[in-house]
């Protein structure tokens, strides 16, 4: 124990503490992931999960001194089916969202990353000038919502892609009704019809796009970088509501990989950048 609070300090060293002593209670834990989601959650060429949050959620269970599962789902029943005890949590690249709170539970969150849209790089939107290089939609000053109008004349009369049940999907119908919306059951399906030409732009997330920009130059990135409101409060693993004690396990297993720079480095491996919380 000594070495343990010598690396990442008293208070951490009293959460792992108190997570062995509950690991001893818990049986299976069972993770339910997408497996479409790169590089937060995919397979391999071999069809294994691999990912972000595949590692993560392998160092949460050591941690947890826990045995766990991890299964795979797909994401428009993700929910139900952890509602309905399929499963015990969800780790699928998944953003704290108030209308998801009213179902289930989350984590205190792992990572948080930007939202954009992608176009093909041949694109007459490449180019495409933004006022503003973020923007956050908590509370949209006058300025943000010049930037957001901007960009709604930009895709006047084009077609955009989101995934189904998202929060790319909820920002868009909040703050862009008017534009054409066509939804798809994964993100890899999206950009497949982007890159077919069936839609003109994509909206997902920068760590999504990272490794498909890094590829090649088919894909461009354009308009402001965004985060909150609609697009949530940063990526956590979902729970059910009763499910207190799991929930804060979870957080002091977060809190622990936090505090020992963990997870800064395992974010900063996937996702080329760190997203992590810095406390």
């Amino acid at each position: 124990m000594v070495a343990v609070m010598t690396r990442i300090g008293v208070a951490a060293a009293v959460a792992v503490a108190g997570l062995w002593a509950a690991g001893a209670q818990a049986d299976t834990i069972r993770i339910a992931t997408e497996g479409a989601y790169k590089p937060y959650n995919f397979k391999d060429a071999a069809g294994n999960l691999v990912g972000f949050e595949i590692d993560l959620a392998a160092e949460l269970c050591t941690r947890m001194e826990a045995e766990c599962e991890i299964v795979e789902q797909a994401w428009d029943g993700i929910i139900p089916s952890l509602i309905a005890k399929k499963y015990d949590a969800i780790m699928a690249g998944m953003s704290i969202k108030a209308s998801r709170e009213e179902v289930i539970s989350f984590s205190r969150y792992y990572v948080n990353t930007p939202i954009t849209f992608a176009v093909l790089s041949d694109s007459a939107l490449v180019g495409t000038e933004s006022a503003m290089e973020a923007i956050t939609l908590g509370e949209v000053s006058a300025e943000e919502q010049a930037v957001i109008d901007a960009m709604k004349g930009v895709l006047n009369g084009l077609t955009v892609g989101v995934q189904t049940s998202t929060t790319h999907e909820a920002f868009m119908t909040e703050f862009m009704p008017e534009i054409d919306l066509k939804s798809y059951d994964t993100m890899d399906n999206m950009i497949l019809d982007l890159e077919a030409g069936r839609i003109d732009a994509g909206y997902t997330s920068m760590t999504y796009l990272r490794p498909i920009l890094e590829q090649g130059d088919d894909i461009a990135v354009i308009g402001p970088k965004m985060t909150g409101g609609p697009l949530g409060r940063g990526v956590a693993v979902g729970l059910r509501q009763e499910d207190t004690e799991l929930r804060d396990r979870f957080n002091a297993a977060i809190d622990t990989m936090i505090a020992d720079g963990t997870l800064s480095a395992m974010a900063t491996e996937w996702f080329g950048t760190d997203i992590s919380p810095t406390e």
